[in-house]
C-alpha cells in the first residue's frame, strides 16, 4: 500500500494485464483496409475536417512554385496575423495577453475604454472563494501540477451557485473567472506541494489588481515578488503565442467534444487539462528542456557540429535520452518551413539570454535547431521539411525566468484557456448535436457456448 492507501501492481494484476493484451491489439493493416483515419488524420498527416471555427486560422503559405505545405507557417487570431498582433504590442511597449483574451472571446481588438473595463473585470474575479486555498489547494497536494490544477477547477464547481447553467452569459462569466484564476491556482498549488513535501517555506502573495497576468505570475511565484520588465514582457509574449491554435489540437478538440454533451464549464475545462497534461501535447516543453539537459552531459563541445549531429542521430535511433526516437521541439503537424510562434519568440529569447548571461546556451539551442532540421531530413527522408515549434524555446525561457519545471505545462494552460473558452462558447452556440465519431468493430462475433467450450 502507498502512503495514501492505493495498492501497487500485484503479480496477479500483472498476469491479468498480460492475458488481456491480445484482446486489445489491432493489426495495423486493418486501418488501411477499412480506410480509417488514425488520429483523425489522412495518409499525409493532415487533420480530417471535423468542424468549422471563427476563432483562429492555421495554414502554410504556398511556395512560388505552388507547392503546398512547404512554405512559411501563418497563424491568425480572429483573422489577424499573430505576428502583426505581437508587433503592435512590442511597438507600443504594452502587455498584450489581456487584449488577446478579449480578441479571442469577442472577435475584435478592444478600444482603450473596453480594455480598461475588461481588465477591471479580470481583477475583480481574481479572488478565490474564502478558505479555498486552505480546504482545496493545501489538502492532499500532488507532485503533478496539472492534476492539482484540474482538481482545483473541479472543486470550484461546488462554490458556484449556478454551475450547471450553460447559457452564454453564465458560461462567459465562468470562463473569465477561470482565465483570471488559473495563474493563482497554478502558483499556489506548486507552493503548497513544496511546503508539504519538500519542507520549503510557504509564502502566499495575493495577486495585485494593477498588474498584468504575466506580471502577477512572477509576483506571486517569487519570494521577493521582484522581476525585470524584460522578464515580464517575454512571459506575456509566451502567453500570447500559446493562447490559441485552432479547434483541432487535442485539448481544444476535447473542449468541443465534452461541451457538445451539454456538460458544465468546469468539467469541460478539467477535461482539456487532462489532454494538455500529456507529453505529446502540452508536456512537450518539459521534454525539450530534459533533452537538452541530457545533451549538455553527452556533448563535450557545444560548438562542434559533428558531435551535436552524432547525438541527434542517436536520438532518432533510440539510443539516447528517453529512447523514444524523437528530437523534441522539432516538427509540427501543420507547419513545415516555420512555426510563426517560434519565429516571433526566438528574438526575444536571445534578448533574455543576454540579460541572464545564458548566451552560450542560446547559441546551443539555435545550433541544434539548425542541425536537427538537416539530420531529420537525412535520417527520415521527410520531403516537406521540419521546423522548430514553439515548444523548442519555451522551456529554456521558463527556466531563465526561474519558473520550475513543474509549472511549465500549467503556464501553457494559463495561456490556452483563453482559446478553450472561446471554443466552448462557439460549440454551445453553433452545435446541437453531440460529437460522436464512428469506430469500426473488427473483433469476431462469438457465441456464449463457444466461450464455455474453451
Amino acid at each position: 500500500m502507498s502512503d495514501y492507501g492505493f495498492s501497487k501492481i500485484t503479480p496477479e494484476v500483472e498476469r491479468l494485464a498480460e492475458k488481456s493484451l491480445d484482446g486489445y491489439r489491432i493489426q495495423p493493416e486493418l486501418y488501411t483496409q477499412f480506410d480509417v483515419k488514425r488520429g483523425l488524420r489522412d495518409i499525409n498527416g493532415n487533420g480530417v475536417v471535423a468542424g468549422l471555427t471563427n476563432i483562429s486560422t492555421i495554414n502554410v503559405v504556398k511556395e512560388d512554385n505552388g507547392t503546398q505545405n512547404c512554405g512559411e507557417g501563418k497563424l491568425y487570431y480572429r483573422g489577424i496575423d499573430v505576428e502583426d498582433i505581437v508587433a503592435g504590442f512590442i511597438k507600443e511597449k504594452r502587455f498584450g495577453f489581456e487584449e488577446t483574451i478579449y480578441l479571442l472571446l469577442f472577435g475584435e481588438m478592444p478600444s482603450a475604454e473596453e480594455l480598461a473595463g475588461f481588465k477591471k473585470i479580470l481583477a475583480d474575479f481574481r479572488t478565490l472563494p474564502t478558505t479555498f486555498t486552505r480546504d482545496v489547494i493545501m489538502k492532499s497536494p500532488s507532485d503533478n501540477m496539472m492534476n492539482t490544477l484540474a482538481k482545483s477547477v473541479l472543486a470550484l464547481y461546488s462554490y458556484d451557485d449556478d454551475a450547471n447553467n450553460t447559457s452564454i452569459p453564465n458560461v462567459l462569466r465562468q470562463c473569465i473567472e477561470l482565465i483570471t484564476l488559473f495563474p493563482v491556482l497554478s502558483v499556489y498549488g506548486y507552493q503548497a506541494y513544496n511546503y508539504s513535501r519538500c519542507g520549503e517555506s510557504l509564502f502566499i502573495h495575493k495577486p495585485q489588481p494593477e498588474l498584468s497576468i504575466a506580471e502577477n505570475i512572477l509576483y506571486m511565484l517569487r519570494p521577493d515578488s521582484k522581476y525585470t520588465e524584460l522578464e515580464a514582457r517575454i512571459l506575456d509574449l509566451a502567453l500570447v503565442l500559446h493562447a490559441e491554435h485552432g479547434g483541432g489540437n487535442n485539448s481544444t478538440f476535447t473542449v468541443h467534444v465534452v461541451s457538445s454533451s451539454g456538460t458544465d464549464t468546469y468539467s469541460a475545462i478539467a477535461a482539456a487539462l487532462g489532454s494538455l497534461k500529456g507529453p505529446k501535447h502540452g508536456g512537450a516543453n518539459i521534454k525539450v528542456a530534459m533533452m537538452f539537459d541530457d545533451l549538455k552531459k553527452e556533448v563535450k563541445d557545444w560548438t562542434d557540429e559533428e558531435e551535436i549531429k552524432a547525438y541527434l542521430r542517436r536520438l532518432l535511433h533510440r539510443e539516447a535520452f528517453d529512447k523514444a526516437g524523437l528530437i523534441y521541439g522539432m516538427g509540427h503537424a501543420v507547419y513545415s518551413k516555420s512555426d510563426p510562434r517560434a519565429k516571433v519568440f526566438k528574438s526575444f529569447v536571445e534578448k533574455l539570454s543576454a540579460e541572464k548571461n545564458k548566451e552560450d546556451e542560446f547559441r546551443l539551442y539555435a545550433l541544434v535547431e539548425k542541425l536537427a532540421t538537416q539530420v531529420i531530413s537525412e535520417e527520415r527522408r521527410i520531403y516537406k521539411g521540419v521546423c522548430a515549434n514553439v515548444d523548442f524555446y519555451s522551456g529554456f525561457v521558463y527556466r531563465m525566468l526561474g519558473i520550475p519545471d513543474e509549472l511549465f505545462t500549467p503556464i501553457f494552460a494559463t495561456a490556452r484557456i483563453a482559446g478553450w473558452s472561446a471554443h466552448r462558447i462557439e460549440e454551445l452556440i453553433n452545435s446541437n448535436k453531440i460529437i460522436r465519431p464512428a469506430y469500426k468493430a473488427v473483433s469476431p462475433i462469438r457465441t456464449y457456448e463457444e466461450i464455455e467450450d474453451r
